[in-house]
């Protein structure tokens, strides 16, 4: 049988590729907002209350979704709950008031939390240490793709076919990409096409702690909890998080209401800021890597020089939004908010110090933390939005990743230096 030396870049590449489903899954109702509120007559308050609902749920269940992933495994946990957000995404089709479109958001945010820590987690069972920013960079990617596609595609069915269609259409997409992950994902030690070279390099640098069956025995939450870089990890998903949130929820409606888009029109520009938020996560882990490589520079130089960057970039384009620009600079700035945010790189940051065997529960507690800020800024967001401006959003937005920089460098310490974790 023919061996690859690239396996692990497929499986990239099918991780961006279910991101990017979950987002489009997830960004359906963000870009049909204006069309379901003007046929329900709701207000900004009520659609603020339906994606409230989405993050509590999401929320709710991030934390558990990382232990079940780490309990049965990448590929039968993804498996599990991929086919669940599919299904959710075809019921909002049926939905027609407040209450059932909250209810399937409730079940939407249940299911789609599992992505990130099973994505995180098969990132570090597929890359070493020096890799996992990109690859999860790469994964990531998949979220602003798929917000990017969302908008074109999502606008043309709902004028095409109507916006139900929209979300049956989505959610059969991801029944597609479903059956390649069940045949074709298995561990680095089991897969058939592994070439050992590739296999050395992805094992050499740590010692292979789970199994798909996840029998080894797991490493005590108390444990986890008592050590400050875990808060550390924890600091960059509750500041960083709410704007994750805004980004994917709100800038449709930002560019509709302060640049008077239609929606044929918000089809043709706001693809824009999900693609740059795409090409941001792929940076965010190719530059560290480029600067290990061409500079011998460390991995936590590297990173936390790409972070800083981002971090000093962001306040100046939400300064510049603030300002009352034309849509040219709009979409401009907001494509440079989008694209050094995920730079930035939070989510990447437990592969970078822990072990794999409590990547996905890790990720998914500090999802948990980020969602309950998350849940308050939708609230906090509805309601300043309609009593007064998009100011404050951008304010705190300019703020949020200095102050997650300064936690994590007071808390984690040094990237690139894997964690033992003994009970």
């Amino acid at each position: 049988m023919f061996k690859s030396k690239t396996v692990r870049w497929k499986i990239a590449f099918l991780l961006c590729l279910v991101s990017g489903l979950n987002c489009l899954d997830r960004n359906a109702l963000a870009v049909l907002a204006n069309t379901i509120k003007g046929e329900f007559n709701w207000s900004d308050a009520d659609y603020a209350d339906i994606t409230a609902v989405f993050i509590f749920s999401y929320t709710l269940m991030y934390a558990f979704s990382g232990w079940i992933v780490d309990r049965i495994g990448t590929k039968k946990g993804f498996a599990l709950f991929a086919g669940g957000w599919s299904l959710v995404s075809i019921l909002h089709a049926f939905a027609g008031s407040i209450m059932q479109f909250s209810i399937v958001r409730f079940f939407l945010g249940i299911t789609e939390s599992a992505n990130f820590p099973a994505g995180v987690k098969a990132s570090s069972e597929w890359f070493p240490v020096k890799e996992r920013a990109l690859a999860i960079g790469i994964f990531n990617a998949g979220t602003a793709i798929g917000g990017a596609i969302a908008v074109p595609v999502i606008s043309f069915l709902a004028i095409a076919f109507g916006w139900r269609a929209a979300f049956v259409v989505t959610g059969m997409l991801g029944f597609v990409w479903l059956f390649f992950w069940i045949k074709y994902y298995h561990l680095p030690q089991k897969h058939p096409r592994i070439s050992d070279e590739e296999k050395r390099l992805i094992l050499g640098d740590e010692q292979p702690r789970t199994s798909e069956a996840g029998t080894e025995q797991p490493v005590k939450l108390k444990r986890l909890l008592s050590r400050k870089a875990t808060w550390g990890c924890f600091s960059a998903r509750i500041f960083i998080d709410p704007v994750t949130y805004f980004i994917l929820f709100w800038i449709p409606k930002y560019l509709q209401d302060t640049q008077g888009l239609s929606l044929s029109e918000l089809g043709l520009t706001a693809w824009l800021p999900y693609l740059t938020m795409g090409l941001g996560g792929i940076l965010g882990g190719y530059l560290p890597r480029y600067l290990i490589n061409r500079y011998g520079w460390s991995l936590n130089r590297a990173r936390k020089t790409v972070m800083l960057a981002a971090s000093l970039i962001i306040p100046l384009l939400c300064l510049l939004l603030l300002s009352g620009v034309n849509l040219i600079v709009a979409i401009a700035a907001v494509s440079g908010i989008t694209l050094t945010h995920n730079l930035w790189g939070n989510i990447a940051i437990p592969s970078e110090i822990y072990p794999k065997n409590v990547q996905a529960t890790i990720t998914g507690i500090g999802g948990t933390l980020g969602g309950i800020t998350g849940v308050i800024s939708q609230k906090v967001i509805g309601t300043t939005i309609g009593a007064y401006s998009y100011l404050p959003v951008f304010i705190y937005m300019g703020a949020a990743y200095l102050i997650s920089l300064l936690c994590v460098s007071l808390l984690v310490g040094k990237l690139g230096v894997i964690k033992t974790i003994d009970n």
